[in-house]
């Protein structure tokens, strides 16, 4: 099948929202907030300690994410590690020097140096928990 077919799915379709499990919500709102400058879109009480709560970039596009809380010892165990190590989130920036710059300002911990590659600029970073992310210039295409 080709990148073309859609196998009878039609019109606008794209993922709108990613779950991260977080040990605390208010931990989570606050880091993504102050560290990466993502705002609160959403913060909904479910009832029982459950809440409804997402962040996305400021003045960005792409997916949100669902800030859900570890419910028992199972997602708890998952909390820093959903992907076994491998880098989780790419965050694309259209300035990597000016983000890098003020996520470092912010207390952000890079796990290396920038570097440059045949798809961007890139540098892996991680999260209060130690997701890690990609922030990323990708490449202009010509």
């Amino acid at each position: 099948m080709s990148s073309q077919q859609t196998s009878g799915f039609a019109g606008h379709r794209s993922i709108a929202t990613v779950a991260l499990v977080v040990g605390d919500y208010d931990e989570a709102v606050r880091w993504y907030v102050e560290r990466l400058g993502f705002v609160l879109t959403e913060d909904v009480d479910l009832g029982g300690g459950k809440r409804w709560v997402i962040v996305a970039p400021a003045n960005g596009q792409g997916a949100r994410l669902l800030l859900a809380e570890a419910s028992g010892e199972d997602q708890a165990s998952r909390i820093g590690n959903q992907t076994g190590g491998r880098v989780f989130l790419f965050l694309e920036t259209d300035d990597f020097s000016r983000d890098h710059q003020a996520m470092l300002e912010k207390g952000v911990d890079f796990r290396e140096a920038p570097r440059c590659e045949a798809y961007g600029t890139v540098a892996v970073f991680s999260d209060l928990y130690g997701k890690l992310w990609d922030l990323i210039e990708p490449k202009r295409q010509r």
